[in-house]
């Protein structure tokens, strides 16, 4: 996901979530200390570190957001103790290790593209053995919902009476994805319980699986799990998207039931989540399981796998033994690159794209288009 400077700001203008990474920062921070910032956005927590004593602030930011955060370093008086890198953490080396390691590259849940991987890459290359990091921890918490609204919503169906007709094939794939969807308090069917953690001081996979159980108290529908995370930044400092709590900036996770089921008293409600990160976006698969003494009412196993269609030419692309060529887009991509010699300007390549491929491109400023967004993507 490719972040606005608006959408940096608004993640600074939630004051719980901003005080509190202040008040970890500067419980934390020592004067003198060397600062790293795993995407720093428009560069608020490095201007601040600097305040706190930091004697240099690496900040990393791959998105051309860090042209603002220079300017905002320059505004605040810090420039010449923070060095800017328009990067991605993973690419980069520093010339000291780090003191102290800031970051916030959650999602809507911690599990959120290569957030796990950048962070133990920086904890094991960027950061002192003894160094800190905020944050310390996350635990994912899930609690069952009675929403018909939040349900009817995420899965945004046509109604089948309207037309008389049959639309099972697309509710299969709506209700294998879940969304981004706050709950109150009072939707709350069964109560909160911790379902995993994530330790950022030793974890090292990306992927991660956790389970949870209830024992119904009271009788109610239930719609889905709702999923959340409670952050501890430093020792004493923490905060949470709990529904009971204030609502954050990152929202908080609705995975939907395959449909609504009928709880009574001392019906057993069993929920597990896995996710797995394939690529730089997660698997996920949520089972739920609902019996009543021996009887299973109900046993759900959806996945976000089944939650787009898959055509059988995608089936087949993934295989490990197709055996790929290059389409007529891929020797364009191709017959640029190798031209990215480092001798070559954007435009004689251009040229020679046009010369190369006349029939793809109906101009000169076409082919300028497409040799400039591949050097955006690929050039140093």
């Amino acid at each position: 996901m490719s972040y606005s400077v608006s959408n940096y700001a608004a993640m600074i203008d939630d004051q719980i979530r901003v005080e509190a990474y202040l008040e970890a920062m500067s419980r934390t921070i020592k004067t003198g200390d060397v600062v790293v910032e795993l995407g720093t956005g428009i560069g608020f927590f490095a201007v601040m570190a600097c305040r706190m004593g930091a004697r240099r602030v690496y900040a990393i930011e791959p998105n051309d957001a860090i042209q603002v955060a220079c300017e905002l370093a320059a505004a605040n008086g810090c420039a010449d103790r923070i060095e800017f890198i328009q990067d991605l953490s993973t690419n980069i080396t520093l010339p000291e290790p780090a003191d102290v390691m800031i970051s916030d590259l959650r999602g809507v849940l911690p599990l959120f593209g290569q957030h796990i991987p950048s962070i133990v890459d920086a904890r094991q290359r960027l950061l002192k053995p003894e160094g800190a990091l905020i944050p310390r921890r996350d635990v994912l918490c899930a609690a069952v919902v009675e929403s018909p609204d939040l349900y009817r919503h995420q899965l945004a169906m046509p109604d089948s009476d309207k037309h008389d007709f049959d639309w099972q094939p697309v509710r299969r794939i709506i209700v294998n994805n879940w969304g981004k969807g706050r709950i109150t308090a009072e939707q709350i069917l069964l109560p909160a319980q911790p379902i995993t953690s994530l330790d950022y001081v030793s974890v090292q996979s990306a992927d991660l699986s956790g389970e949870t159980s209830w024992v119904a108290d009271r009788a109610g529908t239930a719609h889905g799990v709702s999923v959340w995370f409670d952050a501890t930044l430093a020792e004493g400092v923490a905060f949470s998207n709990s529904p009971v709590e204030p609502e954050l900036v990152y929202g908080s996770a609705f995975f939907p039931f395959f449909e609504p089921v009928a709880i009574a008293a001392g019906d057993a409600i069993r929920f597990s989540l896995q996710a797995d990160l394939v690529s730089d976006d997660y698997v996920w698969r949520w089972n739920t399981t609902v019996k009543q003494g021996e009887k299973v009412k109900a046993a759900f196993q959806q996945s976000t796998f089944f939650g787009a269609p898959l055509s059988p030419t995608q089936l087949r692309r993934g295989s490990s033994e197709f055996q790929p060529t290059l389409s007529e887009d891929g020797q364009i991509a191709q017959f640029i690159i190798e031209r990215m010699n480092g001798r070559l300007s954007v435009g004689e390549i251009a040229d020679q794209v046009l010369a190369q491929f006349p029939s793809r491109f109906a101009n000169r400023q076409q082919a300028l288009t497409k040799v400039g967004a591949l050097a955006q993507q690929y050039s140093l």
